[in-house]
């Protein structure tokens, strides 16, 4: 069996892992208190709730000292990346979170963070922030 691949420091840089590695921390899922990393990122108890893992799920899981699942890996690590390419993108946190949480029409006016539930939620929020990116987002 591979050894686990350790996220070490800034939570964030991990969303510029390459896709070999990606594949191996979601296979293998992360440590549950890579969740807890994600608050000072400033994504919310509730945000992590919604996108990532029902609270409950994250206390039995700490309980029983499991990682998290392939799902919930995914998703935690499809927030990190959307959330980078967000920063990029608008060049502050503040305003990348900002513009995560406001509600988008083009979305069915759902707040584009919360469409990182699903990978075609992610990509379309991806989508819509190089579009942002390209000047041709309206």
């Amino acid at each position: 069996m591979a050894t686990p691949v350790a996220i070490e420091g800034d939570l964030l840089q991990s969303a510029t892992l390459n896709d070999e590695t990606h594949v191996r921390l979601a296979e293998e899922g992360l440590p549950t208190d890579a969740v807890a990393q994600l608050r000072p990122l400033g994504i919310s108890f509730t945000e992590v709730a919604e996108i990532v893992i029902p609270p409950r799920t994250l206390k039995h899981r700490i309980a029983r000292n499991e990682r998290l699942s392939t799902e919930e890996t995914e998703r935690l690590l499809r927030v990190l990346r959307i959330l980078a390419l967000a920063d990029r993108v608008f060049g502050d946190h503040e305003k990348a979170l900002g513009w995560l949480r406001i509600p988008d029409p083009r979305h069915q006016n759902r707040r584009p963070l919360s469409l990182l539930r699903t990978e075609a939620g992610g990509k379309a929020v991806e989508n819509a922030l190089w579009r942002i990116d390209d000047g041709i987002y309206s």
